[in-house]
């Protein structure tokens, strides 16, 4: 309800319908349209209250920093998924080269060039 609301930020229950209609915060609504104001959305009033009273932002600048951090927690979400598939890919990767190395009776190992005993020959018969 916004009298609880307003008493939980300590603001005028019309400063939360201007935040409303700016969409700043959209409450929840009953049946009756009775606003319905979530923890989140007392975090996010208190914040709004925060950027402008301490820190002079207008409501303008408000919209754009919630924006923001909105594009933020998305792209981290996105990291997060990726991170998981790139994980994902490493197992499947090592499990392959594991396949692989059960399958072979000898193992492939890469030697320096200047440490190779064997020397190609080029077609005039020199050494290479």
């Amino acid at each position: 309800m916004i009298s609880i609301a307003a008493k939980l930020t300590g603001m005028h229950p019309q400063t939360l319908r201007i935040y409303e209609r700016k969409e700043l915060v959209m409450p929840g609504r009953t049946a009756k349209s009775t606003r319905l104001y979530s923890e989140r959305d007392i975090d996010r009033l208190k914040y709004i209250q925060q950027l402008t009273r301490d820190e002079g932002v207008n409501l303008a600048g408000v919209k754009i920093i919630m924006e923001l951090q909105n594009r933020l927690d998305d792209t981290e979400k996105a990291v997060g998924a990726m991170e998981a598939e790139i994980a994902e890919a490493e197992r499947r990767l090592d499990e392959e080269v594991k396949r692989v190395a059960r399958r072979r009776r000898y193992e492939l190992v890469l030697v320096p060039k200047e440490r190779q005993l064997v020397r190609r020959i080029g077609r005039s018969g020199e050494r290479a």
